[in-house]
């Protein structure tokens, strides 16, 4: 296949910054299938899957250091799978979390800690740099509240050494992309966002969308799967698609600074979740999924 007629480039790209990535790309938290340290994994089927990935025109993907299992972490399947790495390809990372080896997430980094976890990821992945970086704020899914500024800055610092290409930030809100901005660029912004889930970020993905800043949802496919499910499906059916692919093209059809990261252990799904890239939803299709 040329480059054009790639199934992960059919949404077209955007701009990370100075990286140019497909709208389509890949999540590696499900990688392992879950993050149930106790829980083994096919790490032959988990390479295939990224290399597939890549085949199919991928060239962003998404990764933490505190991907893991007991016998598996996301950088180390990626490095196997993909190193040495293509040019275009674009990892982003994200730091603030970290779990200790039972699984169990630990406080909060401090700011003078990011400096380790962005060194780790680059030891695990076998880079000299970071593509993107997220600061990834607050616990769970629960949003932080406080102010980002040392920690942003100290990313920032960062990057002016030449250890991250570009920033980004997750689990925020307005406000904290304001203040992101005014320390550094952003180029994305990464929230738990869906067709049925955390719509209060409507506004914030307007936002980015005329900041320029890419929105990029996680969980768009797992989150809100009953209350809109009737409807999804009523759309799957006019097109021969899976939910999942309605759900998916849904969210790029958010924007076109919206990109997707699905994440899959299963090839099949994998080529599922890539082929979502070419599926164009009417006018009505849009209407009667947002039927609230």
């Amino acid at each position: 296949m040329t480059e054009t007629t790639l199934p992960a480039a059919a949404a077209g790209t955007w701009q990370l910054g100075s990286r140019t990535v497909n709208r389509l790309g890949f999540g590696s938290m499900r990688l392992g299938g879950t993050l149930d340290p106790t829980a083994p994994i096919d790490a032959d089927r988990a390479i295939s899957v990224l290399r597939r990935a890549v085949e199919l025109g991928v060239n962003h993907i998404d990764t933490a250091a505190f991907y893991f299992g007991a016998t598996w972490s996301a950088n180390a399947l990626i490095k196997a799978a993909l190193a040495p790495y293509g040019d275009d390809l674009v990892l982003t990372t994200k730091v603030g979390p970290s779990r200790d080896e039972s699984g169990q997430f630990r406080p909060f980094a401090r700011p003078d800690e990011l400096r380790g976890q962005v060194e780790q990821n680059l030891r695990e992945l076998g880079r000299e740099h970071i593509d993107v970086v997220n600061l990834r704020i607050g616990t769970g899914l629960d949003r932080g509240t406080g102010s980002l500024a040392e920690h942003f800055g100290a990313l920032a610092e960062l990057r002016t050494e030449g250890l991250i290409g570009e920033l980004g930030i997750s689990n925020v809100n307005a406000e904290h992309l304001a203040e992101a901005r005014a320390i550094a660029p952003v180029v994305c912004v990464q929230n738990q966002y869906g067709l049925s889930a955390r719509r209060e970020d409507d506004e914030l993905l307007r936002l980015c969308g005329e900041q320029g800043v890419a929105f990029v949802p996680f969980f768009a496919v797992a989150s809100g799967q009953s209350d809109a499910g009737e409807r999804v499906a009523e759309v799957a059916r006019r097109h021969k698609v899976t939910d999942a692919q309605v759900r998916l093209a849904w969210t790029l059809a958010q924007g076109p600074h919206v990109l997707a990261i699905p994440g899959t252990s299963d090839p099949a799904h994998l080529d599922q979740n890539v082929a979502a890239a070419a599926l164009k939803l009417t006018d009505e299709d849009l209407k009667t999924l947002d039927a609230r």
